[in-house]
């Protein structure tokens, strides 16, 4: 999945303009400016279409987690440089306070069924005998689901 799809699903989700957008880059580490956030966020056939990298991606989502549960205390969290859909999945967990019964109803909004053994092996370790990678429709299924729950009017 890309992380312009991501980018677009969020800012949909949270209803956010393109201040609200820079704002929560500004709190994960970033300056963006309006004309990159208007670039993420053209669908991929329009020749202004520019790549999101994992890096900025990882710093919205950084910012996000600010913006919903506020600054941590200490040692802020390294931006990663290549993001998965698992680590995307993780910090979007993170920023809405979300447990595993939350994630499957998000899920379940979304007309998918999955059993917690499943879930819990998408917030395994890469290494871990029992990790499973995210693929992409249950992370677009996981954004529908969120769309529909912190959106509701659509």
């Amino acid at each position: 999945m890309t992380n312009n799809f991501v980018l677009r699903s969020l800012r949909y989700t949270f209803n956010c303009n393109d201040s609200k957008m820079i704002a929560i880059f500004g709190l994960g580490g970033a300056e963006v400016t309006r004309g990159q956030i208007s670039d993420w966020l053209k669908q991929e056939d329009d020749p202004a279409y520019r790549n999101c990298s994992d890096t900025k991606l990882a710093m919205f989502l950084n910012g996000l987690i600010v913006e919903m549960r506020g600054k941590k205390e200490g040692v802020q969290p390294q931006v990663e440089k290549r993001l998965t859909n698992n680590i995307v999945l993780v910090k979007l967990k993170i920023a809405l306070s979300l447990k595993n019964e939350d994630i499957l109803e998000i899920m379940e909004l979304a007309y998918i069924r999955i059993s917690k053994h499943e879930l819990s092996a998408l917030f395994r370790k890469p290494g871990h005998k029992n990790y499973r990678e995210c693929k992409d429709q249950i992370l677009r299924n996981f954004l529908k689901g969120v769309q529909v729950k912190y959106r509701p009017d659509k």
